[in-house]
């Protein structure tokens, strides 16, 4: 994909229904802007044409997010770096996903330790277990807690304590013989 006419408010949807493997842009003030929407959305890498030397370019490039430069006097090489490119870009996904999965996994940890009073290690070891002995992936397990999590009080509800039995009271003597008093005898 090569953007040159599209319009920086429509280039995630464009990437998003046209999925390309690469965004080539030529060095612009708007290659800068599609980069910073292309790069927010994770559609694909973005690789910048370089048609003369432009280091202020580049470095203001880099910091936006683009995985690679290509020069005209490249041209033979454009698609080894391509392949680069495409490589690192699943690297950074398949790395993504894993800190996604990591942090979800913690997240679980965490609810277990709340509700069971027990240290990360024994988290992780119930989890572990449970994820073996149901033959369940550890991150669909994770998953679950997490999401069953939400469902949850924040608290567990504690049950209603009996109520200690009172012993009768004594009423005071002097009662007792008023009441007395005033009963009919027969």
């Amino acid at each position: 994909m090569i953007a040159r006419e599209i319009d920086v408010d429509d280039v995630a949807a464009v990437t998003a229904r046209e999925r390309p493997d690469v965004a080539l842009g030529e060095s612009s003030r708007h290659a800068l802007e599609l980069i910073d929407q292309i790069v927010r959305e994770a559609a694909c890498p973005v690789i910048v044409l370089i048609h003369a030397r432009n280091p202020e370019f580049i470095k203001e490039a880099s910091k936006r997010g683009v995985f690679a430069h290509l020069t005209d006097a490249d041209v033979d090489d454009w698609q080894s770096s391509i392949d680069i490119v495409l490589r690192r870009f699943a690297e950074y996904h398949d790395l993504e996903g894993a800190f996604g999965r990591r942090a979800l996994i913690e997240r679980a940890k965490g609810i277990l330790m709340e509700r069971h009073t027990i240290d990360d290690q024994h988290a992780y070891d119930l989890l572990r277990e449970h994820s073996r002995v149901n033959n369940r992936k550890l991150i669909d397990l994770a998953t679950a807690i997490v999401d069953g999590h939400r469902l949850l009080p924040k608290q567990p509800p504690t049950p209603p304590q009996p109520q200690p039995r009172q012993p009768p009271t004594t009423a005071d003597p002097s009662e007792r013989y008023t009441a007395a008093a005033q009963e009919p005898r027969t």
